[in-house]
């Protein structure tokens, strides 16, 4: 007498509605982190979102979990923009800037949770993200710094700051009615970088170490 070989089960695919509510509460999340920090309550992301509650608590257990899918997909997203202006052939330094300015349109601000003390800053999925976009960058910068396009005082640390803090919309202000000046400041900022320098810089250029520690 055989015995009949059990079946092996595929887990379901999540439904498109799912995956549709996941993408509503990380955007959400992530414009709510940026313009109030991430220790802002589930009930309003959920608002925002559109969902309910449940919805949020379903997909996301916790708020590190949460944090860490808003990080991961903004980092995931500007990694794809950099190898996208790696692609390109033209302008070294242009392509530096429609980096950056595609980092801004991410919310790259929404990095900053990964500095938290609370914050599991050696999760796996991170540090791999995380590597790749400063890999990137930093062969963006060393192009056009080859080219004589970028000063030689400024590296990486240095665009991540200015990057960060300029798709930040000042306090008690949405993320809607600053988008309006975040390109043209950014500009600003980047034209400062270029070569050849106008001013000696203060301090150091930041690095990758210095934003860790």
């Amino acid at each position: 007498m055989q015995t009949a070989t059990p079946l092996t089960r595929k887990a379901p695919r999540p439904r498109a509605d799912a995956l549709r509510n996941r993408e509503r509460i990380v955007t959400a999340a992530r414009e709510m982190f940026v313009e109030f920090g991430p220790e802002v309550p589930f009930d309003e992301i959920a608002r925002r979102a559109g969902v309910g509650n449940a919805t949020v608590y379903r997909n996301f257990p916790d708020r590190d979990a949460l944090v860490r899918e808003v990080v991961c997909s903004v980092m995931d997203r500007t990694v794809r923009a950099a190898e996208q202006a790696l692609s390109e052939t033209g302008d070294a330094f242009e392509a530096l800037e429609r980096f950056a300015h595609a980092a801004a349109d991410e919310r790259i601000s929404a990095l900053c949770p990964m500095i938290s003390s609370t914050f599991d800053q050696s999760h796996p999925d991170l540090e791999d993200a995380r590597r790749r976009v400063e890999s990137l960058a930093v062969q963006l910068m060393d192009r056009a710094r080859a080219a004589g396009q970028l000063r030689d005082d400024v590296e990486y640390g240095d665009l991540l700051v200015g990057v960060a803090q300029l798709s930040r919309p000042p306090a008690g202000t949405g993320c809607g009615s600053a988008d309006r000046f975040v390109h043209r400041h950014l500009q600003l900022f980047l034209d400062g970088m270029r070569a050849p320098a106008r001013s000696v810089l203060p301090g150091s250029a930041v690095t990758v170490e210095d934003l860790r520690r």
